[in-house]
């Protein structure tokens, strides 16, 4: 293969995101040839973009049976992302979804099941993988200078988002239309960064308030308490009611603190483990002597952009994906355990039960009784910065 010929399905806010750097070949070995959206306006919008060089198609099939492409970006809602994977890799095409991976774990687990018969590379849009900070985060508990961890902590609450926010799709903010609130939609790329640095939690309690500070149906603020398998605890708490809000992960350990917060991190780090001076120290009053390290991290990262070059260039040459596809799976089980939990009024163990999970969301959409009013039809949101 000499180039990852691209077709892009979903034409809306983020899917013109990708488009722009795309058709500016901002991506070497990339060529973004086609796209596909069943919405007209959003059609028309795509050609008055892009020009006619970018052929254009109202249905995924009719995508995928042109000839032209060779690889797929999925940027629909939601509940579209397994479906229309599994259709590409049944077709013989490489896959890129957006986040989520989807709205449940059954469809995702399908996914990841077909993908891995096609052999095909499938790639996710944790684009926050490729920042410094997160990056040298994972570096350094993975090298044991963090020591063992005791307890995790994310606050992730500067997501605020206005009513007319939600108001700006008949989708937004249903269960019918995104399955879930500020889970499902704000918080993957925290939920795929905490697993993905602190590993996944063997059981999951959560209080998610439904509503609470906005005219919708799905969770606007809540907050999940989780346990480790070595015993660690885990707390994390999200919300778009708050402004300001915060963005602050604290991670403790045997052998000290690490802090990430406003693109910092920063690290306590203890002369002697915890344990070891808890075990050695006959003083009575007293801590082990610390350091305070500014760990110096790197402004620039790929982000979007940077996640699409590295699955082109593990399509092309071989590259190691910084985010698998098939590792979405991880976040979503974590935001369905915190629904879960909170409409079972219990604790939900890890892995999920997918049935159960399913049942209780298919029962939320057959109940609905929500009427959503939308806004008047207007130009895409810019989503500079929301992520």
């Amino acid at each position: 293969m000499n180039d990852v010929r691209i077709g892009l399905v979903g034409y809306g806010n983020i899917g013109i995101s990708h488009a722009g750097y795309l058709a500016k070949g901002e991506v070497p070995g990339a060529r973004l040839v086609a796209v596909c959206d069943s919405h007209p306006d959003s059609l028309k919008r795509a050609g008055a973009d892009l020009g006619e060089g970018v052929r254009r198609f109202d249905d995924p099939e009719k995508l995928f049976a042109s000839g032209q492409i060779n690889a797929v970006l999925i940027a629909t809602p939601h509940y579209d992302h397994p479906p229309l994977a599994i259709k590409a890799f049944r077709r013989g095409f490489h896959v890129l979804i957006e986040k989520p991976a989807g709205v449940y774990t059954k469809s995702v687990r399908e996914m990841n099941r077909v993908a891995a018969e096609s052999g095909k590379i499938f790639g996710i849009m944790f684009n926050q993988r490729t920042r410094p900070v997160y990056q040298e985060l994972k570096a350094l508990i993975d090298s044991g200078e963090l020591g063992e961890i005791k307890r995790t902590n994310w606050i992730t609450t500067a997501w605020y988002r206005p009513q007319s926010y939600y108001d700006s799709g008949g989708w937004r903010a249903t269960w019918a239309g995104e399955g879930g609130g500020v889970l499902i939609n704000q918080c993957p790329h925290q939920l795929d960064l905490w697993q993905w640095v602190c590993g996944m939690p063997v059981r999951v309690r959560a209080f998610c308030a439904f509503g609470k500070y906005h005219t919708i149906e799905v969770e606007d603020d809540m907050t999940a308490y989780v346990e480790y398998p070595n015993g660690a605890t885990g707390v994390f708490i999200a919300s778009t009611g708050e402004a300001p809000g915060s963005n602050r992960l604290e991670i403790a350990g045997d052998r000290g603190k690490i802090v990430v917060e406003e693109g910092k991190l920063v690290f306590w780090q203890n002369r002697v483990s915890e344990r070891q001076f808890n075990r050695e120290f006959r003083g009575g009053f007293g801590m082990p002597e610390c350091e305070k390290r500014d760990i110096a991290v790197p402004k620039e990262a790929g982000e979007h952009k940077g996640i699409t070059q590295n699955w082109v260039a593990a399509i092309l040459e071989g590259k190691p994906l910084l985010a698998k596809g098939e590792e979405g799976l991880n976040s979503l089980e974590l935001s369905n355990a915190m629904l879960l939990s909170t409409w079972i009024d219990d604790w939900v163990k890890l892995p999920i039960d997918d049935d159960l999970f399913y049942k209780r969301l298919t029962e939320k959409i057959e109940g609905s009784t929500f009427r959503k009013k939308t806004g008047p039809a207007g130009k895409p949101l810019d989503v500079k910065g929301t992520f």
